[in-house]
């Protein structure tokens, strides 16, 4: 008995986010988003990559079917009547002949068929991580994801400081950011910066370990507002300007704060700038978990006016900084 996938749309083993057509011998050229109607696509090209397809049970894929050889029909008995009014004994030869036939028909079918029951065989299951391509090689596993779950929301992993801090909506973590030595943040929607210094964000948040100097988050947090002010509204790491400048600054916070059970500081400012709305940005330290002697450093920049992000999110990322150790 042999095994064949009937043509139709399947989940593609190379992209599991599509479906591909399988023409009941091969993968062909042909995709689509999932959950469209099973309707074969105008002249399916004969392409085969990938192998046969998977077929899960349970989630609306049609399962093979066993195609084999029927045994042929017995002869009809010659009708009655005839010379004798019946059977002649030739007759009756030929009718006993092919009853024995179809018995062994029947009995060869089943007893291949019992056998194939016994030892069932599922048909090869195709990849779905790293698919073989037709020049040879498989595709490189994609690197695993920098957030992870954390209710309804992702986080932001520091390891080198031992904390995360919570994604707020709208948020994402860039895959490659301006500052290798920081693990940042920012918001999905990106702008044209006022002054045409590339592109900007309505909000960004880096993690970083402080620097070695300053031995307490106080002395951390009012030494580096300077700092981080002028590379968020004025001067980026490429000597970019991108807002025109930063014109005046008020200080809008400056007070001791918990974190993850420790006492840190936290300065913050409202900065005016030259081109563009302005913002707010916040320079927050307290102590590491990686050592007596160490303090971490994170930094807050929220544009403001009505497509900035609200100002009490930088509150919400700080309480919600929790250790990994």
């Amino acid at each position: 008995m042999s095994m064949t996938t009937p043509p139709g749309w399947y989940q593609d083993p190379s992209a599991p986010t599509q479906e591909r057509w399988w023409d009941g011998q091969a993968w062909s050229a042909h995709t689509r988003p999932p959950g469209q109607p099973q309707q074969p696509p105008a002249q399916p090209p004969q392409t085969p990559q990938y192998g046969y397809p998977q077929q899960p049970q349970g989630y609306g894929f049609p399962p093979a079917q066993p195609q084999f050889n029927a045994p042929p029909p017995p002869a009809a008995p010659p009708a009655p009547g005839g010379s004798g009014g019946g059977l002649s004994k030739g007759g009756l030869i030929a009718v006993i002949t092919a009853g024995v036939v179809l018995v062994a028909a029947i009995v060869t079918g089943v007893v291949v068929l019992g056998g194939e029951d016994d030892e069932p065989k599922s048909p090869p299951v195709a990849r779905t991580t790293q698919p073989v391509l037709p020049g040879g090689g498989d595709v490189a596993t994609p690197p695993p994801a920098t957030t992870a779950p954390s209710g309804d929301a992702g986080v932001l992993s520091d390891k080198l400081n031992g904390i995360t801090l919570p994604l707020l909506s709208g948020w994402e973590i860039p895959e490659f950011g301006g500052d290798r030595e920081a693990a940042s943040m920012q918001m999905k929607e990106s702008y044209d910066c006022p002054s045409g210094g590339g592109f900007c964000y309505h909000g960004t948040v880096s993690s970083r370990t402080a620097p070695a100097d300053q031995t307490t988050p106080e002395a951390v947090a009012k030494a580096d507002i300077p700092k981080a002010t002028e590379l968020a509204y004025g001067k980026d790491f490429l000597d970019r300007e991108k807002h025109d400048g930063v014109k005046s600054h008020q200080v809008v916070k400056a007070e001791a704060v918990t974190v993850a059970g420790k006492q840190g500081y936290l300065v913050r400012w409202k900065v005016v700038t030259g081109k563009g709305p302005g913002g707010y940005v916040q320079s927050l330290a307290f102590p590491s978990s990686m050592g007596p002697s160490s303090i971490v450093l994170v930094r807050f920049a929220f544009d403001a006016g009505p497509e900035g992000p609200p100002v009490d999110g930088m509150d919400t990322i700080t309480q919600g900084i929790r250790t990994t150790n």
